[in-house]
């Protein structure tokens, strides 16, 4: 079974002629650029679709796939999750971190007191969020800044934060 990255989300068609908007969940958005096919994830029906064209509008990422030539064929892809496989992925630079591997991370403060794990990743047009549970089910949202992130082990699974105040 392959390992995919999410790589963003197809929100809506662009035009007439078959383009798709993908709401990216990479930092950096030029590397769509790089791709020649994506993989397309409708609740666990995963297709790949070669890619003709990239370009940019706005906070959107527009792509025109091979064989989806109108709007009506590209409404078709609206909600469905953007992939790229392991071996696609651009390396993670230090102090960068793939998504995927921040899921079920536990995360405690620098006083050692446990916050719980996260349970998702909110994308803002400032800054990532990290929505992190308790045990007892009750949430916090921790903004991905270098104010709050002390620390990320990979290894150990764990995240170090300092809550700013107003956060809990």
């Amino acid at each position: 079974m392959e390992n995919y990255f999410v790589i963003g989300n197809i929100v809506n068609t662009q035009g007439i002629k078959g383009e798709v908007r993908v709401m990216p969940a990479v930092d950096d958005v030029s590397r769509f650029e790089l791709l020649d096919h994506i993989f397309v994830d409708r609740k666990g029906n995963i297709k790949e679709y070669e890619v003709e064209n990239v370009r940019f509008h706005k906070q959107f990422v527009l792509l025109k796939l091979k064989d989806v030539d109108d709007m009506t064929t590209a409404e078709t892809l609206k909600g469905t999750v953007v992939k790229i496989t392991e071996d696609m992925a651009v390396p993670c630079e230090e102090d960068e971190y793939y998504i995927r591997d921040l899921y079920d991370m536990e995360v405690i403060t620098v006083e050692g007191e446990r916050l719980g794990i996260i349970t998702d990743v909110i994308f803002t047009g400032a800054n990532d969020v990290y929505a992190v549970k308790n045990e007892e089910g009750k949430e916090i949202l921790i903004p991905a800044i270098k104010d709050c992130i002390i620390k990320v082990d990979i290894e150990n699974n764990t995240m170090t934060v300092k809550l700013l105040e107003g956060l809990r």
